[in-house]
């Protein structure tokens, strides 16, 4: 007679089970197929099998990290660091700072309605040129033209831009300001 007292709460707890394995299942099943979405699809008529999906996705991720660390090897030989060249490209100065061979140098010439930037640095200080550029911008100039051109290891970089319709009255002694304040902090001073 203890079997058959068992036996509703036996029923009820395959019920649960079933219920629980059949949620885990449609949680799974909605996982694959967001991760099936993210991967990059050559357009096809044929559906894959779900370990197909997920060698697919693994395979995916590999490559991206391949490609992740090709791009950074190429970012640090664009921008002059490799592990050899670190070590001569940096002067300990009196205070104990590290700095670079070349120091930045900025001019600013205005004229009416342009506003020339000259930017000169080393090699290890080239991310200021984006920096003058998002400046700029932010200060309502438009850029006409930039360009850079490279001498052993000085970067010269010019940038011509013009006084936007944005732009405050006072916007070139603003930006002249703000530029030659930015030079002195990337220079330590």
């Amino acid at each position: 007679m203890d079997n058959n007292s068992n036996h509703p709460s036996s029923s009820s707890s395959k019920t649960d089970r079933k219920t629980i394995e059949r949620i885990r299942r449609d949680q799974m099943k909605a996982l694959c197929s967001k991760l099936n979405s993210l991967l990059p699809h050559q357009n096809r008529r044929e559906a894959i099998s779900l370990p197909d999906q997920l060698n697919e996705a693994a395979n995916y991720i590999k490559s991206l990290q391949i490609n992740l660390a090709k791009m950074k090897e190429k970012k640090d030989s664009l921008v002059g660091i490799d592990e050899n060249s670190t070590s001569t490209r940096t002067l300990s100065t009196g205070n104990g700072r590290m700095r670079g061979l070349k120091t930045p140098h900025i001019e600013i010439h205005e004229t009416e309605c342009a506003l020339e930037v000259v930017l000169i640095t080393g090699l290890d200080s080239q991310f200021m040129f984006n920096e003058t550029i998002r400046m700029l911008h932010e200060e309502g100039y438009e850029i006409i033209n930039a360009s850079s051109s490279v001498v052993n290891d000085t970067v010269f970089n010019t940038i011509l831009s013009k006084v936007g319709e944005s732009a405050s009255s006072y916007g070139s002694a603003k930006i002249s300001q703000r530029l030659m304040k930015f030079a002195n902090e990337v220079n330590g001073l």
